[in-house]
């Protein structure tokens, strides 16, 4: 039995990826000037209430931090993944485009 894969970034389809046996909970994004702007993050039922969005966002985060990048939320998850992590607020864009 294979365990879950680590967060990957799906150029192809501009979106971070956390694939399981159940199921790919997946993070949407747009890049933008060296900004990545989450859009919206889809947690299969299946995968609900494992941590699974948790550690895809905080995978996806961490990539964004190691590119050097920065972040606008306005996907609802990330935004509470934010506010539960405030080691991680950092990464926003302080003034973000409407």
């Amino acid at each position: 039995m294979q365990g879950d894969s680590e967060v990957r970034n799906n150029l192809d389809a501009s979106r971070y990826e956390l694939a399981t046996e159940k199921g790919i909970a997946f993070s949407e994004y747009q890049r933008h000037e060296g900004i990545v702007i989450f859009t919206h993050t889809v947690v299969p039922k299946v995968l609900e209430g494992q941590g699974i969005g948790t550690r895809l966002i905080a995978g996806a985060l961490a990539d964004v931090r190691a590119q050097g990048l920065r972040i606008v939320s306005r996907c609802p998850f990330v935004s509470a993944y934010l506010q539960r992590h405030p080691e991680d607020r950092d990464l926003l864009v302080e003034s973000s485009p409407a």
